[in-house]
């Protein structure tokens, strides 16, 4: 098997040991790595880490419901092509000029290896990944107006993301290796924004996380705060100067938090009866 560097997180991005054996496991094995979690714990954000740590180039191809797999590969651009034959001014006769690669053909072009991001897989038709079985085994895919079969040169680093917005075929799930990322504790959630503030005064840590874990105990809430919504809130506290004693008591700026009418009227009117608020062990 050939050796690759192994990936152990980066400096702006804090990788739970599993999520890097499972990033290292899928590497080594060549297939695609799945990855759900809930909303906002980095899924996403994973691929650009994986990216910086083996020092290669990202490539992300955006799952719309309109992507087919065919969009991945390539495109025949033949408005083009009638376009150069009307004007007379471009050599019509050479189809290769009108072969378009996209996000999955330029990785397998690409001069070195690389990273794809596969983002919201769930997003697309439910036939979509069935569609890519072939190529993400074989690493090839045919172009029939060329005639040309397109192999990868260097296998890329495959990572896909999931919302579980529908269920994924048995055949596809197969062929990836799979993780969900567990949201974090207060201890990890700790380590977390302190990438993000590395400056941010303990006192503010503290009320800060025990105001959003307290959220996040709320039964009714439709949709929990999530890792990404706490770093925008902290970002918001520090530039309008909040004190560290307001955060807690007054819940400032709320929208940064919930993102669900029901919720924040909820919440912002004292409908909700917030527990008190429990600072996690570790700040104590």
């Amino acid at each position: 098997m050939q050796k690759f560097e192994q990936y152990c997180g980066t400096g702006n991005y804090i990788a739970s040991r599993a999520l890097q054996n499972d990033v290292n496991v899928a590497i080594a094995l060549g297939r695609p790595l799945l990855i759900k979690g809930e909303p906002g714990t980095g899924k996403t954000l994973l691929a650009s880490s994986i990216a910086e740590g083996l020092g290669t180039e990202l490539l992300v191809w955006t799952i719309k419901s309109t992507t087919k797999a065919q969009d991945g590969l390539y495109i025949y651009d033949t408005v083009q092509r009638l376009n150069d034959s009307r004007f007379g001014d471009h050599d019509i006769s050479d189809i290769k000029h009108y072969i378009k690669h996209g996000k999955l053909g330029q990785a397998f072009t690409s001069s070195k290896r690389v990273v794809l991001l596969i983002d919201e897989i769930d997003k697309a038709d439910i036939e979509f990944p069935n569609d890519l079985l072939t190529e993400l085994d074989e690493m090839k895919f045919y172009i029939p107006e060329t005639a040309e079969t397109i192999s990868a040169l260097h296998r890329p680093v495959i990572i896909i993301t999931s919302n579980a917005e529908k269920e994924l075929p048995d055949a596809f799930l197969r062929r990836c290796v799979f993780h969900y990322i567990q949201f974090p504790d207060a201890a990890f959630m700790n380590d977390i924004v302190k990438v993000h503030f590395p400056n941010l005064e303990e006192k503010m840590m503290k009320e800060a996380a025990s105001a959003f874990f307290s959220l996040r105990e709320l039964d009714n809430l439709r949709k929990k705060p999530s890792t990404s919504e706490l770093i925008d809130w902290i970002k918001v506290l520090v530039a309008s100067g909040t004190r560290s004693k307001d955060i807690v008591r007054q819940l400032p700026f709320l929208g940064a938090l919930l993102k669900n009418e029901q919720d924040y009227h909820q919440v912002a009117n004292g409908e909700t009866e917030i527990k008190s608020m429990r600072r996690p062990s570790f700040l104590r």
